[in-house]
């Protein structure tokens, strides 16, 4: 692959990774509560989900799910329902004026795991890497290490972008003051999820 070619594909990724979506949702909403240090596994699980949908556009599932309705439309209402879910949780959680608290009644391999179906049962990133990768892969070239590299650099991209938004958020949450600001806030990112959950359940296959 050459270096014009990966230029051209950070750039696009850069923009997908900034682009507001659920796992934007879900590192902001994280950092704000949670704070930096327990987000971090929130953002790993992030990775692992959206390293599962770059295997599997590598293997062909991706293109089976993009052109199968009924594949497309399993994934898309299990991520819409789970994404609701998250957002009805976020709404009757509980306003705090400490976080503390708070930080240490959710493990982080329980925000880890939950991030990672975040990303999981996202039909919309698989149909956006089968359609992304065959424009900047070279089929007279060998495929698999075309096919790393891209994986490579879309997960250290999203990182990047995930780790900005957290420590942001995280700064921030130094700033909420009193329990109707927390409540507010926890409506706010609880209408976020909401809101994701019913993009994923109009989308169209």
């Amino acid at each position: 692959m050459s270096v014009d070619i990966w230029l051209a594909y950070l750039a696009t990724a850069i923009v997908f990774s900034f682009a507001p979506g659920s796992g934007t949702v879900n590192s902001i909403s994280n950092g704000m509560v949670y704070g930096f240090r327990k987000s971090l596994s929130s953002i790993i699980g992030l990775q692992v989900g959206l390293t599962c949908h770059i295997i599997l556009v590598g293997v062909g599932l991706g293109a089976l799910v993009a052109q199968s309705a009924t594949a497309f439309t399993v994934i898309k209402w299990v991520g819409a329902l789970y994404l609701i879910i998250l957002g009805i949780q976020k709404w009757r959680e509980r306003a705090t004026f400490d976080l503390n608290p708070q930080q240490a009644s959710v493990s982080s391999s329980r925000l880890f795991r939950q991030a990672i179906l975040v990303n999981l049962t996202n039909p919309k990133s698989i149909v956006f890497l089968v359609a992304l990768f065959p424009q900047f892969i070279q089929p007279s070239a060998p495929q698999l290490p075309q096919l790393l590299i891209l994986g490579v650099t879309t997960v250290m991209v999203d990182m990047c972008v995930m780790l900005g938004y957290v420590t942001l958020a995280s700064r921030l949450s130094g700033y909420i003051r009193s329990e109707r600001i927390m409540g507010a806030l926890n409506r706010v990112f609880g209408s976020m999820f909401i809101g994701c959950g019913a993009l994923l359940a109009s989308a169209r296959a």
